[in-house]
């Protein structure tokens, strides 16, 4: 019965070429913009989920209010990752993250330099799933002067990936020891670093001043631990340590300090919500925005609903052609069933061939998209099985809805009523073929004027006049190296003309 089905819905397809065209241009141009979006939204869904245990990482934030100034910040004091190990059995391990300042290191007779550089903790591999291709996880990072690169800074300076133990001439003056390559990092992480430098260089990391924040600490917990009461003894630890700073700092005990309206408190945010749901000072990269994953899934959805719409108006639109065939069917003993499943047929025939056209124009448009929103994703992940079988399963539903209407529609013709030509007045009542057509307009309006103002916005930002030339400021990066030579370095480059 199904090839029979297949067999009249191709035929019936192949006989109506223009309309065929049609329909399925609309449900690929539809399905391929949705299939668009929802690459875009997992691949913003899936930031951090590499880590074999983000589901046990959190990041200790410090929120600050002192007087009418409050501020949230992505780091915590030096000190607070090795006192929670040591004071809290939940707490597994812990490590921290700082930004680097560029590096220049030597190849040949010049210096290349590197911007994606961070100090890094010997702790790093055992929270964070990082592998390692060379060297050894629990060594690395150990010692003053030694470094992490990844497998593309590795093939860079020295064009193979087997370097462990080989140095890298530093800023012309110092050199580091490579203690381990790994792979490069996903994209899908809310930090991404080409060079981990060891803390263990940076007197800051061992500061034991609890009022100054400046590391991206990181905690891995046990499994089942209470997070309630982690939290809440986070905040008691941070509270024996800060209060005496406090008090030397402002002369006000913690509890003069808290009755004047201001708090320093500590809070945990999942790993896995960093990207979407932190947008705090100190952020290690810039993270996206969960409202954002929201407007674009609705986007995608009513951008689905519009091709289905149409297919389903432009099925009914041309009912009539199909009234004889359809009056001529029931004479000769067809049931209403047997109508339903053929046009059915035909409706999922179409989606599925649309949806080789979609994954053909989304294939095609992927550079672009890509350019447009930032990202690298490539069209191997539509032929992963899961999202292959989603795909399937979607265009099922979507032929099934997008055809329900027209089949229910057209079956329930009477023969008399057809054969007699009185179908004519049926087709000016119908209050929902119409409804579906302000649908559609409605909300195709409404993505239309929602582009124009974003438009808009986007050109006055680029456009508005805001005191200087953009294109006449330079940006000089690491001149953290001058040090005490940083006014002097002013002065000389005042002396440039044109400066």
């Amino acid at each position: 019965m199904l090839k029979n089905y297949l067999k009249t819905a191709f035929r019936n397809l192949v006989k109506n070429k223009f309309y065929t065209l049609i329909n399925i241009i609309g449900l690929a141009v539809g399905i391929a913009t949705c299939l668009l979006i929802l690459l875009y939204v997992m691949d913003e869904m899936s930031f951090d989920h590499y880590n074999t245990n983000a589901s046990r990482i959190y990041r200790v934030n410090n929120e600050i209010k002192f007087g009418d100034n409050q501020i949230d910040l992505a780091v915590a004091p030096a000190l607070l990752g090795t006192t929670v190990v040591k004071e809290f059995p939940q707490v597994e391990q812990y490590t921290r993250i700082q930004w680097h300042s560029s590096l220049l290191i030597k190849k040949g007779n010049e210096n290349l330099r590197e911007d994606r550089v961070a100090y890094g903790d010997s702790t790093l591999f055992d929270v964070f799933t990082l592998p390692m291709l060379s060297g050894d996880p629990k060594n690395a990072l150990r010692e003053p002067h030694s470094i992490v690169i990844t497998e593309t800074i590795a093939k860079k300076y020295f064009d193979g990936i087997d370097v462990v133990g080989k140095e890298m001439i530093i800023n012309d003056s110092v050199n580091y020891k490579i203690t381990g390559v790994i792979k490069n990092m996903p994209s899908q992480s809310h930090f991404n670093f080409d060079i981990f430098v060891a803390t263990a260089e940076n007197p800051a990391s061992r500061d034991d001043n609890w009022l100054s924040e400046n590391w991206n600490t990181y905690i891995l917990v046990k499994k089942n631990a209470d997070l309630n009461k982690l939290n809440s003894d986070l905040n008691k630890m941070m509270d024996r340590y800060v209060g005496p700073e406090l008090q030397g700092a402002t002369n006000m005990t913690l509890d003069q300090f808290e009755k004047s309206g201001g708090y320093i408190r500590a809070s945990l945010t999942p790993l896995t919500d960093i990207h979407l749901n932190s947008n705090k000072t100190g952020e290690l990269d810039g993270n996206g925005n969960i409202q954002f994953v929201y407007i674009f899934s609705a986007i995608a959805l009513f951008i689905l609903l519009i091709a289905c719409v149409n297919f389903m108006n432009l099925s009914t639109a041309r009912s009539f052609n199909r009234a004889k065939e359809v009056g001529v069917r029931k004479v000769l003993g067809s049931l209403k069933r047997n109508l339903i499943q053929q046009f059915l047929t035909e409706s999922v025939l179409i989606s599925f061939i649309a949806l080789i056209f979609a994954i053909l124009i989304a294939w095609a448009l992927m550079p672009y998209f890509n350019q447009l929103a930032g990202k690298t994703i490539t069209v191997n992940t539509i032929f992963q099985p899961g999202m292959l079988l989603s795909l399937v399963v979607l265009m099922l539903i979507v032929g099934l809805l997008a055809g329900s209407y027209p089949a229910f529609f057209l079956s329930s013709f009477q023969p008399i009523a057809v054969l007699k030509g009185k179908l004519t007045s049926g087709f000016k009542k119908s209050w929902l073929r119409n409804a579906l057509v302000v649908f559609q307009f409605v909300i195709t309006i409404i993505l239309i004027i929602g582009t124009i103002v974003i438009y808009n916005q986007l050109n006055y930002i680029r456009e508005k006049d805001i005191g200087y030339n953009r294109n006449q400021v330079l940006v000089i990066n690491g001149t953290s190296v001058l040090g005490d030579q940083a006014v002097t370095f002013k002065n000389e480059l005042l002396q440039i003309s044109g400066v």
